[in-house]
């Protein structure tokens, strides 16, 4: 089997040594590049098109938000695993629009580092234990607050298995197969999925999924 092919980004020359050993300590994986800042994570991303890229969220010249967008834009196969300080809802709906698969708290990385790059490359979702948690319970702060019922109790059966295989990383083609339905079929379930739930977007739609612990 071919190993995992992994490009690392941090501004830190230490975390990057650090992350290389517990990489490279896998048996399936290998870190082709490293990178100390954004821009120059787009231009290794580019010139070895690893299977993972591992990258900071703050990163000086150009941030990771910022360079995993364009990485999602010009190699849209690479999977982007986030490495962050930061807990909150907001940064982890900005990685997923940028096309992250996994978001994982830097205190973290030692235990979840390496379930993480296998999750994404197989092409699955990955977020710390302590981030799921964080927003299943703002969630249901937020639900609370504002005194309104949770719509996911008006999605089908069927629409309810769609949320997660899509959650899970699966496209309409996908789906379409494992289904056994039309293409026009899938579709229709997944636009009536995001106006029952009132998403715009698939970054938000895995959100969703983990709040409701459809996915962890």
């Amino acid at each position: 089997m071919k190993p995992i092919r992994i490009l690392l980004a941090d501004d830190h020359t230490v975390v990057r040594k650090g992350l290389r050993l517990l990489l490279e300590s896998h048996a399936g994986f290998k870190v082709v590049a490293d990178a100390a800042n954004g821009r120059e994570a787009v231009a290794l991303a580019e010139e070895h098109t690893p299977d993972v890229v591992v990258m900071d969220v703050a990163m000086p010249i150009l941030n990771g938000i910022e360079a995993a967008t364009q990485i999602s834009a010009k190699l849209p196969q690479i999977a982007i695993v986030f490495l962050s300080m930061h807990s909150d809802e907001g940064y982890v709906l900005k990685a997923l629009k940028a096309g992250a698969r996994s978001y994982l708290l830097k205190d973290s990385a030692e235990n979840d580092l390496i379930g993480a790059v296998e999750a994404v490359s197989e092409g699955e979702a990955f977020f710390s234990p302590a981030i799921s948690k964080m927003l299943v319970e703002d969630y249901v702060r937020q639900m609370k607050e504002r005194a309104v019922e949770d719509s996911y109790d008006l999605l089908t059966t069927r629409e309810r298995e769609i949320l997660q295989l899509l959650a899970e990383g699966k496209c309409n083609k996908d789906l379409a197969n494992i289904l056994d339905l039309s293409l026009h079929t899938v579709e229709t379930h997944r636009r009536n999925i995001l106006q029952k739930l009132n998403l715009h977007s698939g970054a938000e739609l895995i959100l969703y999924a983990i709040r409701k612990a459809v996915i962890s």
